[in-house]
C-alpha cells in the first residue's frame, strides 16, 4: 500500500473520533526515517493545540490504530500541532485562512510559475484567488502540490 493510501485509510480510521472532541485532523504523514518509521498526525482547534490536546489524541488514536491494524510493522506515533507554517491541503483551508499570506507550488505552470507568494483572496470553484504582487491569479486546487500559510514573525 502506498504512504497516500495508508495516510487515507489511517484518517477514516482516527477522523471520526476527532471530530467528536471537537478536532480537526490536519495532517497524516507516514514515513521512513533513519530506518524506522514514524507516523505523525496533526491536529488543529479553534482555541489552539496544547500538549495535553496531543497526549489526549495519542492516549484514543493508539488503540484505534492496534485494533483496525493499517500499518503491518512497527512504527512511532507522534501528534502535534501543524505550527505556524501550517499546510493548507482542502478547500476549507482556504476559506478559513483567507486574507492571510501563504506560499505555493503547483504540479504544472500557471502564468508560467510554479512558485507564488500571495494573500488569499478567496477560495471558490475548486479554485483558490490569490493576490500576488497587486495581481490576482487563479489557481486551480488539484493543481496546487503544496501549500503553507506564511506566518507574519
Amino acid at each position: 500500500m502506498s504512504n497516500s493510501k495508508m495516510e487515507s485509510a489511517i484518517a477514516q480510521i482516527i477522523n471520526p473520533k476527532l471530530v467528536e472532541l471537537g478536532i480537526e485532523l490536519v495532517d497524516i504523514k507516514y514515513t521512513r526515517e533513519g530506518g524506522y518509521w514514524f507516523l505523525r498526525v496533526f491536529i488543529d482547534k479553534p482555541s489552539g493545540i496544547g500538549l495535553e490536546d496531543c497526549q489526549l489524541v495519542s492516549e484514543i488514536i493508539d488503540p484505534l490504530l492496534d485494533e483496525h491494524d493499517p500499518i503491518p510493522h512497527t512504527y512511532t506515533l507522534e501528534v502535534s500541532s501543524p505550527g505556524l507554517d501550517r499546510p493548507l491541503k482542502k478547500t476549507a483551508d482556504f476559506v478559513k485562512f483567507t486574507g492571510e499570506n501563504v506560499k505555493l507550488t503547483t504540479y504544472i505552470p500557471v502564468e508560467g510559475k510554479r512558485k507564488f507568494k500571495g494573500k488569499i483572496i478567496a477560495a471558490e470553484n475548486h479554485s483558490v484567488i490569490l493576490d500576488v504582487d497587486g495581481a490576482s491569479i487563479v489557481l486551480p486546487l488539484e493543481q496546487i502540490a503544496l501549500a503553507r500559510l506564511m506566518p507574519d514573525y
